[in-house]
């Protein structure tokens, strides 16, 4: 047999073998088991075992993945669905619409508040704080149901303080899909992206269930359209904390290694640098070419885990666009119950419609954002999602100043800048986990999360006083906050090159 005939058939071996490769719903092929564990190539070739234990490609259980991503789902819904009846809830009790908007808002200040002290406590895994979250979604969920039995308007705010520390979770799952012990570095922004189509399932089902129940009512004192969304959260948390009890798998506990965190920042070239060979294996290498490695080595790790003015820049620019996007799609969420009810004299349960359709709506470009974020650079999504929402609120605010509002306008406008920002919120902590060491994540999870929550507080504030403070001015400071943030986006357009994936 000639010297070309291995070569011939490891090229036909090859062929089955990529095509053999498993499909999954986080990525291309499947190319890691459970835990980021490699899975065995088949036919025993060595081109498909290297592929398959690529760790830029690995990703965690399937069913502790799906616990996690269901979680924020639930999680959104809990925090979104009594958006369209809060106002009339609170006003049946005496509050106002201002005091509406900080029923939405004031979660996120609690779960702020109690996120470092559960860090301290939660072992660098994820068990302990789903467990924390399942069990204060149940209570808040059930006091905010008492709160019109009692007749205490203040029942309503301090079931969303107990609510809000459940969702100390949406941090950890954050970190969870950047996590460098279980997700590679090219399938970050993909999981991201399916914790973003959670966030539209709250936005855009929690509005509408929360309206449909406010519109069937239930004349009972306990169970009625105020109080019954409340209720039905709570019997859901119940069930699904029994099946995560039951399904969930923690993630090792072993702290990330300084050669993995090396590995996490993004470089220039994903190809991989070959490594010398010489004329006899068992020749050993010449030492001052070993501490020469050495010498490299450790000042490339050291310049990792600097901090440069430019990747100073990228923390703040990425920190300013999570905050601007949960700031004007918390703002619209808490404003156009109270804007539609004066304008059109709508219903809450118009205006969760209004709400739900502008987030269904959004569903196929979301989904099509899982394929294109595989293919496309993370910065190129950033610019995408916050032109797309720049374009939303140019609109409502040319037909609000031309006095031309209705309906169609008002659903256009929400339409797209529910899918601009959030696509862009898509980005803002993989793009991160990506340029920064893997021992980092803990960190940069922690204060995009707390750019997140800034972001919603200060926006269904605002929302809710939209009316009162002026639709224009309402519009107005949420266009000059994404023009400081395209700034900077352009000045840093060079730094914010990460991988695809």
């Amino acid at each position: 047999m000639s010297s070309a005939a291995p070569q011939i058939l490891s090229t036909v071996v090859n062929v089955p073998t990529w095509r053999t490769g498993r499909r999954s719903l986080f990525g291309d092929r499947s190319r890691s088991s459970s835990l980021g564990a490699p899975a065995p190539a088949s036919f025993g070739d060595t081109d498909a075992l290297q592929l398959e234990e690529d760790p830029e490609f690995k990703l965690p259980r399937r069913t502790s993945l799906a616990i996690v991503i269901l979680t924020n789902a639930l999680l959104q819904i809990s925090f979104f669905i009594i958006v369209s009846s809060s106002s009339a809830y609170a006003e049946s009790l005496g509050g106002t619409a201002t005091f509406s908007g900080l029923v939405i808002g004031i979660p996120t200040v609690f779960s702020g508040l109690s996120l470092i002290p559960l860090m301290k406590v939660d072992q660098g895994v994820y068990k302990r704080p789903l467990h924390f979250a399942c069990t204060f979604a149940v209570i808040g969920n059930i006091l905010y149901g008492l709160a019109y039995v009692t007749r205490f308007l203040y029942l309503i705010l301090i079931s969303r303080i107990v609510l809000g520390l459940s969702l100390t979770f949406f941090m950890y799952s954050k970190r969870y899909c950047s996590d460098p012990r279980i997700v590679g570095i090219r399938r970050r922004t993909t999981l991201a992206g399916w914790l973003v189509v959670g966030q539209g399932i709250g936005f855009s089902v929690g509005p509408f269930i929360g309206g449909l129940l406010y519109k069937i009512g239930f004349a009972n004192e306990v169970f009625n359209g105020y109080t019954s969304p409340g209720w039905i959260m709570a019997v859901l948390w119940i069930v699904f904390w029994v099946a995560a009890a039951f399904f969930y798998e923690d993630v090792p506990k072993a702290p990330v290694s300084s050669n993995s965190s090396t590995s996490a920042v993004e470089l220039e070239s994903s190809t991989p640098t070959p490594t010398p060979s010489y004329n006899s294996p068992n020749r050993p290498c010449p030492p001052t070419t070993l501490n020469s490695d050495r010498t490299e080595n450790r000042d490339e790790l050291d310049e990792n885990n600097h901090l440069t003015p430019q990747r100073w820049g990228v923390i703040v620019c990425m920190c300013w666009y999570a905050m601007t996007c949960f700031f004007i799609l918390g703002g619209w969420e808490a404003n156009i119950p109270v804007y539609t009810a004066r304008a059109f004299h709508s219903t809450p349960f118009a205006a969760g419609n209004l709400i739900a359709l502008g987030g269904v709506s959004t569903f196929p470009f979301l989904f099509l954002n899982l394929w294109f974020a595989r293919r496309v650079q993370d910065r190129v999504i950033l610019a995408l999602g916050s032109g797309i929402g720049l374009i939303g609120l140019l609109i409502m605010l040319g037909t609000v100043k031309a006095g031309r509002t209705n309906f169609g306008t008002v659903f256009v406008s929400w339409f797209l800048v529910a899918l601009g920002f959030n696509l862009a919120s898509t980005v803002t902590l993989s793009l991160l986990s990506k340029q920064l060491p893997g021992e980092w994540n803990t960190r940069i999870s922690l204060v995009i999360q707390y750019s997140n929550y800034t972001g919603r507080v200060l926006g269904a504030v605002w929302g809710g006083a939209g009316v009162s403070v002026g639709m224009l001015n309402y519009l107005g400071l949420q266009i000059a906050i994404v023009g400081i943030g395209g700034v900077m986006f352009l000045t840093l357009w060079r730094d914010l090159k990460a991988k695809t994936g």
